[in-house]
């Protein structure tokens, strides 16, 4: 007969306490790890496109092929939510300043409210969903097939062969889908203010005009930008790492998704405060 072990002492129990603490440890430093691995990815994209750029080695078929297939599954969607978009602006603005009796700005309310905010992050939000998740699940379906492994293995770095086309093609989009997006938001607004709120033509495009300045649209392009370089990068960082079949490239999608979303949603409040202190709202 097997002997039977000594029962624990309440000392060598661990304690519940004890429990949440080392797993909240390491769920913290896990966090943080994953954090510098993809800041590192994003430096060594920038510094390796560049390098390739200039030795003459960019890969620009892989990333005309990566911006085509991007544009095909976001520029419909990107239509699609712009036009809602637009109407529910101009419509719940419409109504709070047409009870103050001033029907006039609704153009100007309604163009800083797509400009400002709702471009860029309908960008960020449609990059996020299709386009992590694209990228993720053709990186992670590489990995582990092992191809990542091989090109490292026949001397290729994955990061300049793979990732940086996709970082590239994604700076390239993403402004474009921005610029789409206010186009038919904006569009869409008028239209509403003109046929349902008895807003005249010149009245909404002259405070449209007076309100939204050149800045406005620099800023909104600068948000695409830099949400566009945190989808990619958070997208190739998860894809490459992940792990264990099917279930590791699903669970890589569903991480790059997820982050990529609560990243443009903490950058955007952060630079619309930074904003609002430097460059407050004038009357151009």
């Amino acid at each position: 007969m097997k002997p039977v072990p000594a029962p624990r002492s309440r000392s060598e129990t661990p304690s519940a306490a004890r429990i949440v603490r080392q797993n909240v440890t390491d769920v913290t430093l896990g966090s943080l790890r994953t954090f510098g691995r993809t800041v590192l990815l994003g430096i060594e994209s920038v510094r390796g496109g560049a390098a390739d750029v200039l030795a003459g080695k960019f890969q620009w078929r892989e990333m005309l092929y990566q911006a085509w297939y991007l544009i095909t599954v976001t520029a419909l969607p990107a239509i699609l939510m712009a036009v809602p978009f637009g109407v529910v602006v101009s419509v719940q603005v419409g109504n709070l300043i047409h009870q103050l009796g001033a029907d006039s700005l609704i153009g100007a309310a309604g163009g800083l409210g797509v400009i400002q905010q709702g471009a860029p992050i309908a960008t960020g939000l449609l990059l996020g969903g299709a386009g992590a998740s694209a990228i993720a699940s053709d990186l992670g379906a590489r990995t582990v097939r092992e191809e990542i492994d091989a090109l490292r293995t026949m001397g290729i770095d994955p990061v300049r062969r793979l990732v940086i086309p996709r970082v590239a093609a994604m700076l390239i989009v993403a402004p474009l889908l921005n610029i789409l997006i206010i186009f038919v938001g904006v569009v869409a607004g008028y239209f509403v203010a003109i046929a349902a709120q008895n807003v005249t033509p010149g009245s909404y495009w002259a405070t449209f005009g007076a309100f939204t300045v050149l800045d406005d649209v620099w800023i909104s392009l600068g948000k695409a930008l830099l949400f566009g370089f945190l989808v990619v990068i958070v997208a190739c960082q998860r894809g490459l790492e992940a792990r264990g079949g099917p279930r590791g490239v699903a669970d890589g999608v569903n991480a790059a998704v997820v982050l990529s979303v609560a990243a443009i949603i903490v950058t955007n409040l952060v630079i619309t405060q930074v904003v609002t202190m430097f460059l407050p709202m004038r009357v151009a």
